[in-house]
């Protein structure tokens, strides 16, 4: 077996090719994402900035305390003050007068140099006790590596994902296409004798040795790429500049092992049918593609497209902002590209007999394309992926973007807008109207089991926020909002006007009880709360929106120390090029996908090309012929894809019009016919190449 095995692997390495190296670039790009994935789970210790030199740090509380219910008792939660409060004065007295003190940066932390338990004992629940490297928390914005590990670990999750799905897609096609084109070889073997156990096993075994040596080549490539991908990711802002990438050696079992399973998997339902060939069915048939889509394909196919498209539907219902998130439109096309995908030969031919073209040209393509169903479909699945990836990724990012931008201009009447860190306040001029807000929190408990924080804007002026403001009330008015009063959106539990919400505050002081002023609609996610500066200790103005005034009002913001602009939702860096390495990442296998299988497809032709060159046909005819029907399959590919585009898209702009936000849906048609031209011209590359040596 093994001697059958290794020699088919030689004889027809061309054929086995393009899955090597898909599978040996998807094993490498996993490993390399899993050494980053490992990278971000712990950031290196940090030595101390602030208080490098004092053994023990004393700081404010950082953190608010809360009972919440957990089953028959009570237990406390803890959540993360803005801004630390100051020491409290009693403590540091008392510090003072038997310890040297260092004071640094403020009154949230001091430095004591005295023994860490004696401190303890005298500080007791007053104020938190820091030592060795845990006197970072008392740094300038100490959660900034953790954020951006965060992100990271976002960004390298994802392509990881990606990677996994697209190369099992491309292994899987190619294995089945490769069954396809051998079916005489297996009508040969069932006459000699073979068994279709045998021919299974051989099948098997053939994806076995390909799966170890391709997941092998794929782990050296992740050794060698994972350096580059850390010096990429720090060079382009994405990753700390201490991010490296390097140490333990799971990611590497997890990237062969999974190559090796990918490997089989695909190979599974290839073998199954390929024993189902009957010695003498297979010698009769020519190109025969009338079992192109198995009961269990169809089966397993409109499961997976029912199941994106209720799970769409559901989101849409039950919780429309998760559309807007950038995990969400990533991972749900994923069952509809595939649901599609699976089904793509019961449209191949519908869409292909479409076509109307004139001349024998155009009728080949047509015919040729409508009656090899299973080589179209090998051939417009993998352009499914990708224009189907580039269409929901970047159109659902775009649309969000788009949707938050006019949200924005929306939601003010202002003439100008300013904003900046620690704005300076300054005094309307004479006709004009000037609110100035600034960044803060609020706590809120839900229900008895959960303490909930909101990010939330406090408020200058309430006349002046309720005149230039234009935001989205169902309830309540703007003009209601004092010091005792609150403005929440439909996220709060308690969202009626005229009830009572218990808030804490940012720095932790509460609780206090504000009645509900107006009502506002969750939109894109900034609308609200709203409170007044009394209820937002510590909370510096970081934006002045102006009406009127003329030059006057320019001359007062100015003095500010803030950057004049129009208020619009900046976009992410961090997603754009996550999108584009995802997006890079399909790119490349359906290049790989598309050439194997036009190679093999083409390849085999030679009787048929042979019989239309005696027909009369000339050479470039037959390579137009062939070269149209690879674009012809890509067109089918494209086409489905906008159609899974299409319907995400869909969503999300329902998903939209419920959170009663701006619906500005953006179909990024330079990114998706970019990717459709390059699968185009590499399926005509792929195709033109070996006819034109079969027709010398």
């Amino acid at each position: 077996m093994l001697t059958v095995v290794f020699s088919g692997l030689r004889d027809r390495w061309a054929s086995f090719l393009g899955g090597f190296v898909a599978l040996a670039l998807g094993v490498g790009l996993l490993a390399t994402m899993g050494l980053g994935l490992s990278a971000t789970f712990h950031a290196p210790e940090r030595s101390p900035q602030r208080f490098a030199s004092s053994p023990v740090v004393v700081r404010g509380q950082d953190r608010l305390k809360l009972d919440v219910r957990r089953g028959p008792g009570t237990v406390p939660v803890e959540q993360r003050l803005d801004r630390p409060q100051p020491v409290d004065g009693g403590v540091l007295r008392e510090l003072r007068a038997r310890w040297t003190v260092t004071t640094s940066g403020g009154p949230d932390a001091v430095g004591v140099d005295a023994p860490a338990a004696e401190v303890r004992a005298l500080v007791g629940d007053r104020a938190r006790v820091l030592t060795g490297d845990a006197r970072t928390q008392a740094d300038p914005d100490p959660e900034r590596d953790a954020r951006a590990l965060v992100g990271l670990n976002a960004l390298l999750g994802t392509s990881g994902g990606v990677t996994a799905f697209v190369s099992v897609f491309v292994v899987a096609s190619t294995f089945a296409f490769a069954v396809a084109l051998r079916r005489r070889e297996f009508g040969l073997l069932r006459t000699a004798g073979a068994t279709p156990g045998q021919i299974r096993r051989l099948l098997l075994a053939e994806a076995a040795a390909l799966g170890v040596l391709a997941s092998a080549a794929g782990c050296a490539l992740g050794a060698l790429g994972a350096p580059l991908l850390a010096r990429t990711l720090v060079d382009g802002g994405l990753a700390p500049a201490w991010f490296t990438i390097g140490g333990p050696s799971w990611p590497f079992h997890v990237a062969f092992w999974t190559g090796v399973t990918v490997a089989l998997a695909g190979a599974v339902t290839a073998s199954r049918r390929a024993g189902k060939v009957g010695p003498t069915a297979a010698l009769r048939e020519a190109d025969v593609d009338a079992d192109a889509l198995p009961t269990g394909r169809a089966v397993l196919g409109a499961g997976l497209l029912l199941a994106g498209l209720g799970l769409l539907v559901w989101t849409c219902v039950t919780e429309p902002s998760e559309l807007l998130k950038r995990k969400t439109y990533t991972t749900l096309p994923m069952l509809l590209i595939t649901g599609v995908a699976l089904l793509s030969p019961l449209l191949v031919r519908p869409v292909a007999r479409l076509l109307r073209v004139r001349g024998a040209v155009g009728t080949l393509v047509r015919e040729n394309s409508a009656a090899a169903v299973r080589r179209t479909a090998a051939v417009a699945a993998p352009v499914l992926v990708t224009v189907a990836l580039a269409g929901t990724l970047f159109g659902s990012a775009a649309s969000v973007t788009r949707a938050k931008e006019v949200e924005a201009r929306e939601q003010t009447a202002a003439e100008y807008v300013v904003s900046g860190d620690d704005l300076r306040p300054v005094a309307a001029p004479a006709g004009a109207v000037l609110s100035a807000t600034g960044a803060t929190s609020v706590f809120v408990r839900d229900g008895d089991e959960a303490v909930v924080k909101y990010g939330a804007r406090a408020v200058a002026d309430p006349a002046a926020f309720a005149e230039l403001a234009r935001l989205p009330v169902t309830a309540g008015d703007l003009r209601d909002l004092d010091d005792r009063s609150i403005v929440v959106n439909e996220e709060f539990e308690r969202h009626r006007v005229g009830e009572t919400v218990e808030v804490w505050r940012a720095d932790g002081s509460g609780p206090v009880r504000l009645r509900v002023a107006a009502v506002l609609a969750l939109g894109t996610g900034d609308n609200g709360p709203y409170v007044t500066r009394a209820n937002a200790p510590g909370a510096a103005l970081d934006r002045i929106d102006a009406r009127g005034g003329g030059a006057a009002t320019v001359r007062a913001l100015e003095a500010s120390g803030g950057t004049a602009h129009a208020r619009v939702a900046g976009d992410n860096r961090q997603a754009r090029l996550g999108m584009a390495l995802v997006l890079g990442i399909a790119l490349v296998y359906t290049v790989i996908g598309l050439a194997n299988t036009l190679l093999m497809a083409t390849s085999v032709r030679g009787g048929e090309l042979a019989s239309l060159r005696l027909a009369g046909a000339t050479r470039a005819q037959v390579l137009r012929v062939v070269t149209g029907e690879a674009v012809l399959a890509v067109a089918i590919g494209g086409l489905l894809g906008l159609v899974v585009t299409g319907v995400v898209l869909g969503a999300l702009g329902a998903g939209l019009a419920a959170l009663s936000a701006p619906v500005a849906l953006v179909l990024p048609w330079p990114v998706v016919g970019a990717a459709a031209g390059v699968c185009a011209v590499v399926a005509a590359a792929a195709s033109a190449v070996p006819a034109w040596r079969l027709t010398r």
